[in-house]
This record gives structure tokens, C-alpha cells and sequence, in this order.
């Protein structure tokens, strides 16, 4: 497999691969940034000559152990061996795909992990195994485990609260989002700081006020995007929906850092659907 089959192939794969890391890390965005650094990493070991036999598996390990690297740099819960063999009926996608991410993060690493690989993605134990460097006798077990926690876990009452954004953060994103439903593109560009980055998520990066211009083109260009302001895992986030469709939920969303009221990153996901996939989210405007 050439390195041009082998890009094509990760591509392929990447909607698969966040499902996983977005469940494991509990944040669609944070498993994005987590994938990434995964693909990253497969990227390198393949042109440092890696030998590859089974390319899912061998991508799935490198995102498990990069999803392990970011929980403990946030002081998660370690890898529990389980044993105890515990019977339990497996998990229907559809109810999986509905249990919250918040929900994911209170199982083990160890079970989150053989649940997803199991009745999310299909992979067998002795795959789930491979991927988590244990034993197949400890896989079975976790995932035995993890479903029968996830359905009592899944029938508590969540405990949902409204994000808390600062009024600060509120009125800047407003703004922002006030700016692209008038089209006035020239003021949001009056706000770039001189080496703002944009990720394209999935699609580009670009770095620099005049390298970027086109991104706002285009938008400015398109007529069916009707833009709101709202929350995207307590963030302060640029809801954008699609006014062809039924707008019940946004097509995409964006998400902007700023430093001393200049805008120095946007993330946009308009490339990267995937992510939507049973994220929280909120309209505040």
C-alpha cells in the first residue's frame, strides 16, 4: 500500500475512529483534537516504515493509547483489569449512539473501551484485546461489565444544566455571530489577531490574517446558512444550521479563541459531520 492508498484509507476510517475517541475522552471536540494527534502519529509511524497487517486494528490502538494519553494529562480514572465474568446481553448501536457522552466517561477506561469496540464498531474480543493490550479473557469481562453498567447508568436522571458561559465570553460570541448573519465580514476580519489560525476541521489549516480572507468568502458566498448562537459542550459556540433542511439541528458549528479581544483560532467543523454525532448542544439565541 502506497502512502497515497494508506492516506486514502485513514480517511475512510476517520468517522469510525472518532466515534471511539469522542466516547473514550467524553467530548465530541476533544476526541477531534485526539484523533487527530492519533492520525498524526499513524502518519509518521508510516513513513518511519511501520509494518502494518491489519490497518483497523492497528489505527485503533493508536487512538486508544492517545485517548489513555489525553484522560491521564487530565488526571481520568487509569485502566482497570477487570476478570469477574458477568453475563449481559449485548447493546443495540442506536441506544449507544443516544446514551450521552457524560454518561461514557463514568465507566473504566477499560470497559468504555470494550463496549465502543464491540456494539458500536463490530470488533471482536479477541480484537478488542489486540487494541487494549490485555487479555482476551480480561476484554470479555470488561465488556461484560460495561454493559450491564451502561444500562443502569443510562436509566439514572442526568443531572442537565444550562452551560455556564460568562457574560464576557456570551457578548463576544454574540457579537460574532450578530457579524456573519449581517455579512459584515469586514469587521470580523478587523478582529483577527495577525497569526490567527483557522482548522478547517478535516479539511485545512491555514495561519495568518491575509491567508484566510477566503475562508469568509466563501461563507459570504453561500446563501442557505442561517447562523445562532449557542453552546457546544458548555462552550461558547456559532450554531449553523442549513435552511434547506428541517433546521432542527445545526449542519455544522464553529468555535473561536480569543487573547486580550482578538480572535486567534477558529475551529469550524462544516467538513467533519461526524462530530455531531450525539453531541450536547444548545441554542441561546
Amino acid at each position: 500500500m502506497n502512502m497515497d492508498e494508506f492516506e486514502e484509507r485513514l480517511k475512510a476510517l476517520r468517522p469510525r475512529l472518532h466515534r471511539y475517541c469522542a466516547r473514550m475522552t467524553g467530548s465530541a471536540v476533544h476526541g477531534e483534537d485526539v484523533l487527530q494527534d492519533s492520525l498524526v502519529k499513524a502518519l509518521q509511524a508510516r513513513a518511519e516504515g511501520a509494518a502494518v497487517d491489519n490497518l483497523e486494528g492497528w489505527l485503533f490502538r493508536i487512538a486508544h493509547n492517545t485517548s489513555l494519553d489525553f484522560l491521564r494529562r487530565r488526571s481520568r480514572n487509569t485502566v482497570v483489569p477487570l476478570t469477574e465474568d458477568i453475563e449481559a446481553a449485548p447493546i443495540a448501536e442506536a441506544d449507544i449512539v443516544a446514551i450521552s457522552f457524560r454518561t461514557f466517561l463514568r465507566l473504566p477506561e477499560l470497559q468504555r473501551c470494550a463496549v465502543l469496540l464491540k456494539d458500536v464498531l463490530g470488533h471482536s474480543v479477541d480484537e478488542i484485546a489486540g487494541i487494549a493490550e490485555c487479555s482476551p479473557a480480561a476484554a470479555k469481562s470488561a465488556l461484560q461489565r460495561g454493559r450491564a453498567q451502561l444500562r443502569l447508568l443510562a436509566q439514572a436522571p442526568e443531572d442537565i444544566r444550562l452551560p455556564l458561559i460568562s457574560d464576557k465570553d456570551r457578548r463576544k460570541m454574540a457579537a460574532y455571530v450578530d457579524l456573519f448573519r449581517s455579512g459584515d465580514f469586514d469587521a470580523i476580519r478587523a478582529m483577527l489577531a495577525d497569526a490567527v489560525k483557522l482548522d478547517l476541521v478535516n479539511r485545512l489549516h491555514w495561519q495568518g490574517r491575509d491567508k484566510i480572507n477566503p475562508y469568509f468568502t466563501r461563507y459570504a458566498e453561500e446563501t442557505k446558512w442561517r447562523f445562532a448562537l449557542g453552546a457546544v459542550e458548555g462552550q461558547p459556540a456559532m450554531l449553523v444550521f442549513d435552511s434547506t433542511g428541517a433546521m432542527e439541528s445545526p449542519a455544522h458549528f464553529v468555535l473561536i479563541d480569543w487573547s486580550e479581544g482578538r480572535i486567534i483560532e477558529i475551529r469550524d467543523f462544516l467538513f467533519a459531520p461526524y462530530v455531531l454525532e450525539a453531541i450536547d448542544w444548545v441554542r441561546l439565541g
